[in-house]
């Protein structure tokens, strides 16, 4: 009992200790596993046994027998159907064909690089070389996105790494699945006609299974044959009970289905999916903390002793410094990535839960086999996962700056609010060269904004979400442009640390505009005008104007006629480099006006006569 509660209670620990410090939680994670288990047993234990014993060895232990295999077997279907959810195919589609290349080009290269090497470099089998490959093709959003939350990139850098690492998770473990196959069902003969049947029938059941109860799942969801209260445990029984027949009717299959089924759900018309979707996460994060801690505490000391030597940190800076970029490099030929970009994407690879977790299991199961080598298997993809997240986590930012992708004014803009307002000002930024990002809880606005080639996201203000959103790195500005001055006032008080370092503006409330001397810093555009005068003005001049100038007492003078004039609301100045300032409802903040500036605003066109 002690010793369930303690694993609980240090995996939690672990997660905060990384959200406190911006780290991949797979490190700390992997440090306590690690300490509790074969570093207490040789050094800190009087009679030499572990802190937490994974496996019963008839003195102490959690799981008997074949019992950690098969939790970890269990754990690791619920970690990737949550992860299948969240691959939605219009965002595939948008991704471009650097994450194709890279993850089956870069996979392949990766694949036969790294098993040619082990093979070489620790005299494994073929067969072992390129289990081993297989496993640390995978990257990992969990892993990646702690590491790049905090740097500023540009959009196309980290969508690129957060896609990799979702996209080639499911990939690497079913490449593992299938080198795993063909060891356990001819050993040393090779690739033969039922090593080729089985991985047929692995194919045929996952995909199945997968397809087949992800349909029956989403249609008793939406016929409402479910009570609302038993959603999510129906769900989590409904994955098992997919993993568990697919194994029985192919070994080995059910990593596959409940990948497919998670993708089959993601992409379907699913009511409560986010829901879902939300329980899955916080089952995910439970369950990988306490299977880090379980596979590191399950390592024992001769295992470590097996990587101190010479021959693994070959190996580790070959596969990091060598396979990894030209895996990039040659994925990323024809696209319009700059060399820099390809650089950095190349530094960073880190591994994470599917590679360690996945090598536990195969590795204890080919060890119990009596498969020669196969106790290299876990330390050497533990190695791996260990050396690639520490490096990337203590070295990412400075690289960036290094190689020069570190952005040093984030000039992204956020824009709270998808209406017709916000749509139009997000139109005329975006045609003048800025990342623009509309967020909105209203599907309908979303879908609008698309069409207008905008990127906008369905998402509810409240929601955590946005706050682990790397693709949002580079943005520096905060537009609240909502009807909702409650709204407005929240999203300048939650994101304006994260996403308005250079500037967060909010619209003026009704009550605020009334009030000449209540004319707040953070006011937006004009103190006379707030969102209902902007949504009137907008739908009778649906369209934004400039007007070039001369000097700021010209500047200062057109300001004075939007002040009297209903027709005009000032947005932006653009100066000589097309650059656009927003313009406060103090109106007169900007410093320096040169000629042939111009004044960016909402409305009728200035008479000649006014000027």
């Amino acid at each position: 009992m002690l010793e369930l509660a303690g694993i609980i209670i240090l995996g939690i620990l672990a997660q905060w200790v990384a959200w406190k410090f911006k780290i991949p939680a797979i490190l700390p994670l992997i440090l306590i596993g690690l300490l509790v288990g074969p570093i207490a047993a040789e050094y800190l234990s009087d009679d030499g046994t572990k802190w937490i014993e994974p496996i019963w060895n008839g003195k102490k232990g959690l799981f008997p027998g074949e019992g950690l295999y098969y939790f970890v077997s269990l754990a690791i279907s619920i970690i990737l159907f949550e992860g299948g959810l969240t691959l939605k195919r219009s965002e595939i589609k948008t991704v471009g064909p650097v994450i194709t290349k890279l993850i089956t080009l870069g996979s392949a290269i990766t694949f036969l690089g790294a098993g040619i090497l082990a093979h070489f470099i620790f005299n494994l089998s073929w067969e072992l070389s390129f289990l081993f490959s297989g496993l640390i093709i995978v990257t990992g959003p969990t892993v990646i996105t702690p590491i790049l939350r905090n740097i500023p990139l540009k959009k196309d850098i980290s969508t690129v790494l957060k896609w990799e690492g979702i996209l080639i998770d499911p990939i690497g473990a079913l490449v593992a699945v299938l080198v795993f196959e063909f060891i356990s069902v001819e050993g040393d003969s090779g690739f033969t006609k039922t090593a080729l049947i089985e991985f047929g029938k692995i194919i045929l059941f996952g995909t199945t299974f997968g397809f087949t109860f992800a349909h029956a799942l989403a249609f008793s969801i939406n016929k409402k044959l479910i009570p609302h209260y038993l959603l999510n445990v129906v769900s989590l029984s409904t994955v098992l009970l997919v993993f568990v027949e697919s194994e029985v009717f192919a070994h080995e299959s059910g990593l596959l289905a409940v990948v497919v089924m998670g993708m089959v759900l993601g992409n379907g018309k699913l009511e409560n999916i986010k829901e879902l979707l939300y329980f899955k996460e916080s089952l995910s994060v439970l369950l990988i903390s306490i299977l880090f801690i379980l596979l590191a505490a399950n390592i024992n000391i001769e295992d470590l002793m097996l990587l101190y030597t010479w021959k693994t940190a070959i190996l580790f800076a070959l596969v990091v410094f060598i396979i990894r970029p030209i895996a990039v490099f040659l994925s990323t030929i024809g696209s319009n990535l700059k060399v820099k970009e390809r650089i950095f994407i190349s530094w960073v690879g880190p591994r994470g839960i599917v590679a360690a977790g996945i090598a536990s299991l195969f590795g204890s199961k080919l060890i119990k086999q009596g498969v020669e080598g196969a106790e290299y298997i876990t330390p050497l993809v533990f190695m791996i996962v260990l050396g690639t997240v520490l490096l990337n986590a203590t070295t990412a930012r400075l690289f960036a700056k290094i190689v020069g992708v570190f952005l040093k004014k984030s000039e992204g803009i956020l824009i709270i609010g998808a209406s017709e307002v916000s749509r139009l000002l997000g139109n005329y930024l975006n045609n003048n060269g800025r990342h623009i990002v509309l967020i909105d809880s209203n599907e309908t606005n979303i879908e609008k904004a698309k069409e207008l080639g905008l990127e906008a996201i369905t998402t509810n203000i409240y929601s955590e979400t946005l706050m682990d959103n790397i693709e949002l790195n580079d943005v520096g500005y905060l537009m609240a442009l909502t009807g909702n001055s409650d709204i407005n006032k929240y999203a300048i008080n939650k994101f304006s640390e994260q996403f308005g370092e250079n500037g967060s503006f909010r619209l003026v409330t009704t009550k605020e505009m009334l009030d000449d001397n209540n004319n707040p810093k953070e006011g937006l555009f004009s103190h006379k005008d707030d969102y209902n005068a902007l949504t009137e003005l907008t739908s009778r001049y649906p369209s934004i104007q400039e007007i070039i100038l001369e000097d700021k007492a010209h500047y200062e003078s057109l300001i004075k006629i939007t002040n009297s004039d209903k027709d005009i609301i000032p947005l932006f100045v653009k100066d000589h480099k097309g650059e656009l300032h927003i313009i406060s409802s103090y109106n007169l903040d900007i410093e320096t006006i040169e000629k042939g500036f111009q004044l960016v605003y909402l409305g009728k066109s200035f008479d000649a006569e006014n000027i």
